[in-house]
């Protein structure tokens, strides 16, 4: 393993012990076993390193998305596996975002940053309303379909698993509770 990787993984930990705006840059470092003036080698601010958690060190939604392609196995299937992997990854985030929202000033700065690097909460269903876009283009979904309302509501189902699997702690299984979801919007 890499220093970016080391410093990734640690920062992953450190963030979810945390949360976003507690996790400091020299904790990272000192959790990775490296200086600050090395983390700053590897990146460029604590939004990157933000980024860089949330694409390489918590369940793949981005990959899921990046690799989903119209036209190729079933939709049903592909959207049980994004909507499935949306749960987890949202699981996972949920304790890292969460303290963003603690102070109106730590948001926006925030916001601001996370769109200074060209990301932000919108791009998975983006990326999924494309995907259904395409395939609706092909036939395989119906003309009347609104990939927007499909995409926003399997994604902000998920959200709200993640959020829900740690206020009850009653996990049931992501890719059973993704066939009930997908169910409901292609029936």
């Amino acid at each position: 393993m890499g220093t970016r990787e080391k410093i990734l993984a640690a920062a992953a930990e450190v963030m979810r012990e945390q949360g976003y705006a507690r996790a400091t840059t020299k904790e990272i470092a000192r959790a990775a076993g490296f200086s600050e003036a090395a983390l700053y080698k590897h990146f460029a601010d604590k939004t990157e390193i933000f980024l860089g958690v949330m694409t390489s060190q918590l369940p793949g939604l981005e990959a899921v998305l990046g690799d989903i392609a119209p036209g190729r196995h079933t939709v049903r299937g592909n959207l049980v596996r994004i909507t499935s992997t949306a749960i987890d990854f949202y699981t996972e985030s949920f304790p890292i975002g969460a303290s963003l929202f603690s102070s109106r000033d730590l948001l926006a700065a925030h916001r601001a940053a996370i769109r200074e690097h060209g990301a932000g909460p919108r791009t998975p269903v983006t990326r999924l309303a494309n995907y259904l876009r395409a395939e609706r283009d092909l036939g395989r979904l119906p003309s009347t379909s609104d990939p927007d309302a499909i995409a926003t509501l399997l994604l902000g189902a998920a959200f709200q698993q993640g959020f829900l699997r740690h206020w009850d702690i009653e996990a049931g299984d992501p890719t059973a509770l993704a066939r009930k979801l997908v169910k409901a919007v292609l029936p």
